[in-house]
């Protein structure tokens, strides 16, 4: 019995070396792998009064991992997929927001480099945006305007 526990913590503890998970993606996964007798929960409990298991570390790398490529919508889905309470996702959300014109930007610039001279390569451009999450009135801007540090007015 003390052996699945032990199992149970250290395939948690070798999950957390390799990136921040929520508790709810460690109940998930450890769910399958725990014994008869075993107490998911307490371990998870025990992790989290350690600070293992730490919602504002996981908000932060996904963000840092993820933010120069996604837009805020899609990265909102993908901490509320990690079971983050919605105050905290709220509040990444509003940080990200702050940004998100930039970040637009840059992943057109990486992937396009040009304004769009024709409708259908326009709504090609705005399509490849909108799929990872940046906003509409974002994804105008940023196909209309393409680089607006260089054009003069």
């Amino acid at each position: 019995m003390g052996f699945g526990s032990l199992s149970l913590k250290g395939r948690a503890l070798r999950l957390l070396a390799q990136r921040e998970h929520s508790r709810s993606e460690l109940a998930t996964k450890l769910a399958r792998h725990a014994q008869e007798g075993d107490d998911l929960n307490a371990v998870l409990d025990d992790l989290q009064a350690k600070d293992f298991i730490n919602a504002n570390r996981v908000a932060e790398s996904l963000v840092h991992r993820r933010a120069s490529r996604l837009g805020t919508q899609r990265l909102v889905q993908e901490l509320r997929s990690k079971g983050l309470d919605d105050d905290l996702v709220r509040a990444t959300a509003e940080r990200l927001r702050a940004t998100e014109l930039e970040r637009a930007q840059a992943v057109w610039r990486q992937r396009f480099g040009s304004v769009a001279t024709d409708p259908q390569e326009r709504a090609r451009q705005m399509r490849f945006l909108a799929a990872r999450g940046f906003s509409g009135d974002v994804v105008r801007r940023v196909v209309r305007d393409g680089y607006p540090d260089d054009e003069t007015e």
